[in-house]
């Protein structure tokens, strides 16, 4: 895969994020909308599942095959062969949606051979944009989708160079606001023994890493479930902008296309 067509499928990700995120506010901006239950007890709204038709339908026209948490039931028997593949959540924080505070997001990630090449983040209701990966460094941009060029010079030109310069006096811990556990609050406990003044923010969805990623944070550790699609697209813009994504216990990087889509713990600092 040559710097050309990464930037290709990088733009594609890009407005197919966008025009998945036009899907999900026009459900957004209605007085009441159907939420299911997935067999997993998670909700399920049609705000993602037409996020979902969007991105693929955008994505299919590439010949990388896609991994979606609307489209999960894929065995590991066929996914072990893809050397390259999207992974996508078409609707990353639903439970906020449906609490309708602005905290959820569209994620897109192009992995190969289990690591990030980019990752694609678009925050709907705050119409802002994340993107980067290793060999891209990583952009942010705040501004509503019509505003933005359609080409990756002109997106590196109205966009910033993330880490941001950020001044600051506190440490500040990033975590889940839905999925608070005993072992984040314990994590806490202990820098705040460490270090004076300690700042603990919750966010949901990708926007966690995303912070960590423009340097509003300093850490976000994980100690929870996720889904790779949950992680993969801000992974992408983390180390595209300097940061580690790495795995609690061992400290290597977070992989992905794994047999047990399930992550293990990880930290992003």
């Amino acid at each position: 895969m040559d710097d050309r067509q990464i930037e290709t499928f990088l733009l594609l990700a890009i407005r197919a994020s966008m025009t998945a995120a036009s899907a999900i506010m026009e459900v957004y901006s209605m007085a009441d909308f159907n939420v299911d239950m997935k067999m997993d007890d998670s909700p399920l709204t049609d705000a993602d599942r037409k996020s979902h038709q969007v991105i693929v339908d955008a994505l299919k026209t590439t010949p990388v095959p896609i991994l979606s948490e609307e489209g999960r039931d894929i065995p590991y028997h066929e996914r072990k062969k893809w050397d390259r593949l999207w992974i996508v959540d078409p609707l990353d924080g639903t439970k906020e949606f449906i609490k309708r505070n602005g905290e959820f997001t569209v994620n897109i990630a192009l992995v190969k051979n289990g690591a990030p090449v980019f990752g694609v983040i678009y925050v709907p209701v705050l119409t802002q944009l994340f993107f980067g990966g290793r060999s891209l460094g990583a952009y942010g941009c705040t501004r509503p989708m019509e505003a933005l060029p359609d080409d990756l010079d002109g997106l590196r030109k109205v966009c910033h160079k993330l880490p941001l310069a950020v001044s600051r006096k506190t440490y500040v811990i990033m975590g889940s606001r839905s999925h608070g556990t005993p072992e984040l609050e314990a994590f806490i406990e202990e820098k705040r023994k460490e270090i004076e003044w300690v700042e603990f923010i919750s966010a949901g969805s990708s926007l966690k890493i995303c912070r960590v990623a423009e340097g509003a944070a300093d850490i976000y550790p994980r100690l929870g479930p996720t889904m790779e699609w949950d992680t993969a697209a801000g992974q992408g813009i983390a180390e595209g902008a300097g940061r580690t994504v790495t795995v609690w216990e061992t400290a290597e990087p977070l992989m992905y296309n794994r047999e047990n889509l399930l992550n293990p713990w990880f930290v992003v600092q």
